[in-house]
């Protein structure tokens, strides 16, 4: 049972690619805060991740105000799980290009070559972002690092999926039917293996989400609340279900999350049923009975000790949140 999955669906990843680059040595850009490329990524209400592609050559990358580079190199996937604003660059120190001066030109060339630098060692890269709803997608961001790096040329399937992103970058030009969502799949794609491929490198003694759903119980446990989030789930029920007795399972859910499963449980539901109430006209009767409360007012109850208003209130709060930024104007990148 697949427990990434389960969430992955939950928290709807939207991707695209949208720099293709060739840099020469030496070279560095800095990039913004992703909260700030959200409005031109039309993500405005989304957490936008970005993520870079090293096809060929090397270089580094670190976080914004952080001087402790990760090297990079061909195959490697560089990632930016919470938006933070880094720098990427190779060869000797030289100013940072700041791409939010760039970006509206970027984005209207599409995945146009672009190419700049002092001539010396060339480094192609692929650029993408992937958005997701913010709450939703915590459950998962929150046991990643600031920046992550992963390489995906040591099994073949990571090769594969380089040379089709390859392949569909050098061909976006042709506007060919179907191009853009190819490039919007691949770009999830690319981003769901990585983040494959990073749990598979935790150590033994890592804890937290990513950690537990490599465990066989817990992450067991875990696909079964995802999937069924409004069963009338028992500690009991869920041992049954895995195999184990209910003591054990506390024990091993708690050594990973620090908390029951129950009480995992219960704010599981509580964040699908803030996010029903953004993005639906159903009632909150109907969103209650939806994510497993027995009434209303048992929903109401926690649903206000969880976020600090009662679903009502959230509601009309977040849908004035929306209609303001749909009438304030994209500003202008300086």
């Amino acid at each position: 049972m697949d427990v990434l999955s389960e969430v992955l669906k939950a928290v709807r990843l939207d991707g695209a690619l949208f720099y293709n680059a060739e840099f020469s040595a030496p070279w560095c850009f800095r990039q913004p805060a992703s909260q700030t490329m959200a409005p031109y990524l039309s993500a405005a209400s989304k957490h936008v991740i970005i993520y870079h592609l090293l096809t060929e050559g090397c270089g580094y990358a670190h976080i914004e105000g952080d001087g402790r580079p990760l090297p990079l190199n061909a195959g490697d996937v560089v990632i930016f799980p919470h938006g933070d604003p880094h720098v990427m660059g190779n060869g000797a120190p030289v100013t940072p290009v700041d791409s939010a001066q760039e970006l509206q030109r970027v984005l209207a060339e599409g995945l146009k070559v672009s190419r700049f630098g002092g001539g010396g060692e060339l480094t192609k890269l692929i650029c993408g972002y992937m958005s997701c709803e913010p709450q939703l997608s915590r459950i998962f961001l929150g046991g990643l690092p600031p920046i992550l790096k992963v390489n995906i040329r040591q099994e073949a399937s990571g090769q594969w999926l380089e040379q089709s992103i390859r392949y569909s970058v050098s061909h976006a030009d042709a506007s060919s039917p179907g191009d853009e969502a190819v490039l919007a799949k691949l770009s999830e794609v690319l981003f769901v293996d990585t983040l494959r491929r990073y749990i598979a490198l935790l150590p033994p003694e890592q804890t937290g989400w990513l950690a537990g759903i490599r465990d066989p119980e817990v992450g067991k446990t875990l696909a079964l609340l995802h999937r069924q989030p409004a069963h009338p789930w028992t500690i009991a029920a869920l041992a049954n279900e895995v195999g184990i007795s209910r003591s054990v399972l506390a024990e091993r859910f708690r050594r990973y999350l620090s908390e029951t499963p129950i009480a995992y449980l219960t704010r599981w539901r509580l964040q699908l049923g803030a996010q029903m109430l953004k993005s639906t006209n159903s009632s909150v009767a109907e969103i209650a009975a939806e994510v497993g409360y027995e009434s209303e007012p048992s929903f109401n109850r926690a649903f206000k000790r969880e976020f600090d208003l009662p679903p009502a209130r959230f509601r009309s709060q977040s849908k004035s949140a929306r209609s303001r930024a749909s009438v304030t104007p994209r500003q202008t990148v300086s």
